[in-house]
């Protein structure tokens, strides 16, 4: 029975996917306090854990465990999955806000995992964003703010 409703998450998730654009998402991740000097980092995370998708699922975890939104969050550790398998919820917040278009909570937990385990927590920065992390400077051209922040 769980099968078929994380099928039917995935089917509904899928359907309804939002792709957010990169400056867009460097805007907003500056805005809610990612320092410039990480933003490569976070938008090479991002684009290799959900290809900037707000609604990505992957329920493919070998220990049954369920990656949410566009970091992937982890329902085991990272937030309460609404079947109420077991987890340490250390973000505090329900799985669902994660697929959120409104990205402040889904911004909130990863930032906090970043500073519980650093970008390494991600598979995809480990594997993808070791070398040449995309650019962003562009998308803040004429903004005094991100050139003057550190």
């Amino acid at each position: 029975m769980y099968a078929i409703g994380l099928l039917v998450v995935l089917l509904v998730s899928l359907a309804s996917a939002r792709q957010v654009g990169r400056c867009s998402l460097a805007r907003q991740l500056h805005r809610y306090g990612v320092p410039s000097s990480e933003l490569p980092d976070w938008m090479c995370l991002v684009e290799g854990e959900s290809s900037f998708n707000t609604k990505a699922i992957n329920p493919s975890n070998v220990d049954g465990s369920v990656d949410w939104g566009l970091f992937q969050i982890n329902d085991r550790y990272w937030c309460k999955p609404a079947d109420g398998r077991p987890s340490t919820d250390l973000c505090r917040l329900p799985c669902r806000l994660l697929l959120s278009d409104d990205i402040r909570y889904s911004i909130a937990c990863a930032k906090y995992i970043r500073r519980q385990q650093g970008f390494s927590a991600w598979v995809a920065w480990n594997n993808r964003c070791q070398g040449v992390k995309p650019r962003v400077n562009h998308c803040f051209r004429n903004r005094k703010r991100y050139r003057n922040s550190g």
